[in-house]
């Protein structure tokens, strides 16, 4: 009788269990999400705003969509790019779930006629994509090529149809290309605003509940049309109004108001207008002053090539020097500057020391944002105040310094420096660095403590709300006081255009100029200087008023590990003959240890 082998069996039995196990793994893998980010700058993971957003049906209930035209035959840098967005959504799916949908298309395809496929890339511009327009050399011929590199997002709220878009990449509007070489820079910048700018469109569409934010009028501040740009950027997510302490009705809005910026003033606050601003603190509204103590003139200086600065006389800057903040009468200069026109024989600009590119520090307000521009900024002091958190939110170079008290200022003011200047002894020292906006944080002591504003009685019955009427001698709660040396930095230009019967307002010079993104003179290479006033004006808002939820996002920094050209040059065979072939090395080497493993173990058997 022939023996049994269970050996056979077993072998068999091993093998399908084994089998088994792997499709367990497969199968579980596919419906479990799990991903261990190990990067160095957590690229691969979203900051915990963005969890906490997602996570809360409370901020979206309702489905958002988002068709995303960048798909196609890519060249391989934007199909990276392109492959970190899907992974972005697929980031964001596993959170919200079946509250985010999204799809990729090809703008270029699905299109019976050219007709059709000219009206469908209008439509895609009209809403707000602009198209990017790219050239590289591919088997030695240059090829060019039209991306949309942008989302239309939609969500439906009480049966309202909400639209809005997000550009993923600058467009070219001014037809200009891109080369493809040179993209490296571009692509990490977008990469690292990537997870913001999803997160900014989803918060913008699905966004219930605003707070109320006033720019105060009245005393010769920016007006509505010099911060168009700066509005706009806030207006998704605050309601904008403008507010003045000239009647009852605008003074009762003080009382709804969450916040209230005061941008460039240029005439006195009486005693009454600094009270209604101090107990609007101490009731716990959120300030933001941004103001010079001096004022000159651009055409006279430009003209003479010198000009007298005057003392404004606020009145408003006493108050702050109660809350901790001195701003003092001079001007700073620094060594990281940006440049102004000039009408010479040997130049038509100057590096001009006194527009400071200010240095953004570890504060969530500034931290990762490109310098700040402050044209004609003062000098801030913080003193030490009981209760009160002072902190500096941006500062100059350690190669600064400041001038005398309500100073001459001269275009050859800077000739004696050189090409190279020092105008510190030691311009390494970051002891040199002087304070040029800071953060007020706490029970702020009122400005009216030891002080009585004169109120007429009948005045006083008919015109101040009846919030304001006795009188708070500290802030109610933690509340908080930005102050900025500087009042222009988030102003425009603008020019009016007379269409319809009526006036109507534009930014000036006109789009694609952003003037809190670009500086209007260009550097030596004819390049025009990029600011971070933008991004600051809006984390300065979003942290002040309580929305913290994006500052750690916008302020992460991911970078690129760009190849060595040449290196690649040099070495790149020899790396990619070691990559096709060490694999299949290693496998026939493991093969072959294993059949003469067997051949011993089983040849005398």
């Amino acid at each position: 009788m022939k023996k049994f082998k269970w050996k056979g069996i077993f072998n068999w039995g091993f093998f399908l269990g084994v089998l088994a196990v792997l499709i367990l793994i497969n199968i579980i893998g596919a419906l479990v999400n799990v991903k261990v980010d190990m990067t160095e700058d957590s690229r691969y993971s979203l900051a915990k705003g963005t969890e906490n957003f997602l996570a809360d049906e409370k901020n979206f209930e309702n489905r958002i969509s988002l068709k995303i035209y960048l798909e196609g035959d890519l060249p391989a840098e934007i199909q990276r790019f392109r492959n970190a967005i899907e992974d972005k959504l697929k980031d964001f799916k596993s959170i919200a779930g079946k509250r985010i949908e999204y799809q990729f298309i090809n703008p270029n395809e699905g299109h019976a006629n050219k007709k059709e496929e000219y009206f469908f890339l209008r439509g895609i511009f009209e809403k707000g994509i602009l198209p990017t327009k790219v050239v590289y050399v591919k088997n030695g011929v240059q090829s060019q090529l039209i991306l949309w590199p942008g989302a239309e997002v939609t969500y439906t709220s009480n049966g309202v149809v909400k639209e809005t878009y997000i550009q993923f990449l600058p467009g070219t509007p001014n037809g200009e290309p891109m080369d493809l070489n040179r993209i490296n820079p571009i692509l990490e910048n977008s990469l690292n605003n990537l997870e913001y700018n999803m997160l900014s469109a989803l918060r913008k569409i699905s966004q219930k509940d605003k707070k109320r934010l006033a720019f105060l009028q009245g005393h010769g501040e920016l007006n509505e049309h010099e911060t168009m740009n700066a509005r706009a950027v806030l207006s998704p997510y605050f309601y904008l109004t403008s507010l003045s302490f000239n009647s009852k009705e605008s003074l009762n809005e003080l009382n709804e108001l969450d916040g209230l910026i005061i941008a460039n003033p240029t005439k006195p606050f009486s005693s009454m207008d600094l009270y209604f601003i101090d107990q609007f603190v101490m009731n716990g509204g959120r300030l933001m002053v941004f103001m010079n103590t001096l004022s000159h003139q651009e055409d006279s200086l430009a003209k003479n090539f010198m000009d007298h600065t005057i003392r404004k006389n606020l009145t408003l800057d006493k108050m702050l020097f109660d809350y901790g903040v001195n701003i003092h009468e001079n001007y700073v200069f620094d060594r990281m500057c940006g440049y102004r026109k000039v009408r010479m024989d040997n130049a038509s600009s100057l590096s001009w020391p006194y527009h400071v590119l200010a240095s953004p520090s570890l504060h969530p307000i500034t931290r990762n944002i490109d310098p700040v521009s402050l044209e004609y900024a003062n000098e801030l002091q913080l003193i030490e105040t009981p209760g009160v958190k002072l902190t500096k939110v941006l500062t100059s170079s350690s190669n600064a310094n400041r001038s005398g008290l309500a100073p001459q200022i001269s275009l050859m003011d800077f000739q004696i420096f050189g090409e190279n200047p020092a105008f510190v002894e030691n311009p390494e020292d970051p002891i040199n660095k002087i304070t040029l906006a800071a953060m007020i944080e706490g029970s702020i002591p009122s400005h009216f403590i030891n002080r009585d504003v004169i109120i007429n009685v009948d005045t006083l019955a008919s015109y101040i709300p009846v919030n304001y009427r006795k009188k708070q001698l500290k802030s109610k709660e933690e509340t908080k006081v930005f102050v900025v040396g500087n009042g222009t930095f988030i102003a425009n230009e603008y020019d009016s255009v007379f269409r319809g019967g009526k006036y109507e307002y534009v930014s000036s010079p006109p789009f694609p100029f952003n003037a809190l993104k670009y500086s209007k003179v260009n550097d030596v290479n004819g390049r025009p200087l990029i600011y971070g006033n933008q991004e600051f004006i809006q984390n300065l808002v979003d942290y002040m008023m309580g929305d913290n939820s994006v500052l750690d996002i916008r302020s992460r920094q991911i970078e690129f590990k760009e190849m060595d050209k040449m290196k690649l040059q040099a070495e790149g065979n020899s790396i990619r003959y070691i990559n096709l072939f060490l694999p299949i090395s290693l496998v026939g080497l493991i093969a072959a240890l294993m059949m003469f493993s067997r051949k011993r173990k089983y040849i005398n058997r």
